[in-house]
């Protein structure tokens, strides 16, 4: 590792806003489709412990426990109905973790990109950002409100506009491999990695366009195993095993 990539890990210590990028996946645990109470618990209880320590937190979630758009098409339906659909998705997801954060205490509210107001607050950037500055969660629901884009995209998005110190990506392995460490035990282990070796190797860390987003706004990326209960907390202090994208 180098003395720049080093730097950078030693610099998440000190970041104050953070997003929490993680799939609909895991939330529906060891399931194949849903909500896990259990794990949107766990989860929560992970989150808590990140607010509890003075970082400020936003999340995005994604909806692939519930319906995924893109598989939607697959099947022969129209690209963008089922986008909507996914984002509808995402709300529900949404409003679960929401209800899982605040019987833990957790002030925390929910934001739409497509209007549902007699459920949640609509997108207003102002709001979301003073909400954080009062300790609060913010969950960004429904994507970016415009089909064709993924999840990803929207928690680059959200990032950027939020000015958030990282973009925080909360999978079922622990960091960037190159190539899926389920299926290859030989697959290498990175500390560090740049944007543009994700885009040239084509490691699937997020969507193109949420990378160029990051690096076109030097957000780094940490990608870690949000399935091991604390690890949440335990990478925000730079501890344990990541991986961390930068420019």
């Amino acid at each position: 590792m180098n003395a720049e990539a080093a730097k950078n890990i030693e610099n998440m210590k000190n970041y104050k806003r953070i997003m929490l990028k993680m799939s609909g996946e895991v939330l529906m645990g060891d399931g194949e489709f849903g909500l896990h109470p259990e794990t949107v618990k766990r989860v929560a209880e992970d989150i808590k412990e990140v607010v509890d320590s003075g970082v400020e937190v936003c999340v995005v979630v994604g909806a692939g426990n519930i319906f995924r758009g893109v598989s939607g098409a697959a099947k022969g339906m129209d690209r963008t109905t089922a986008d909507y659909m996914g984002m509808l998705g995402i709300v529900i997801n949404a409003l679960a973790l929401q209800n899982a954060l605040e019987n833990l205490d957790v002030q925390t509210r929910v934001q739409s990109a497509i209007r549902m107001d007699s459920i949640c607050e609509p997108y207003i950037r102002r709001r979301a950002i003073r909400h954080m500055e009062k300790g609060r969660v913010v969950i960004f629901a429904a994507g970016t409100g415009n089909p064709y884009f993924t999840t990803d995209t929207a928690g680059a998005l959200r990032a950027t506009e939020m000015d958030c110190d990282a973009i925080f990506k909360g999978t079922k392995v622990d960091g960037v491999y190159t190539s899926d460490p389920q299926k290859n035990s030989d697959a290498k282990h990175f500390d560090h990695i740049t944007f543009t070796d994700v885009l040239t190797k084509d490691l699937k860390v997020m969507d193109a366009t949420a990378i160029a987003l990051a690096r076109e706004n030097n957000i780094p990326i940490v990608v870690f195993s949000i399935r091991e209960k604390g690890n949440f907390s335990k990478v925000v202090k730079s501890e344990g095993k990541f991986t961390i994208v930068t420019n």
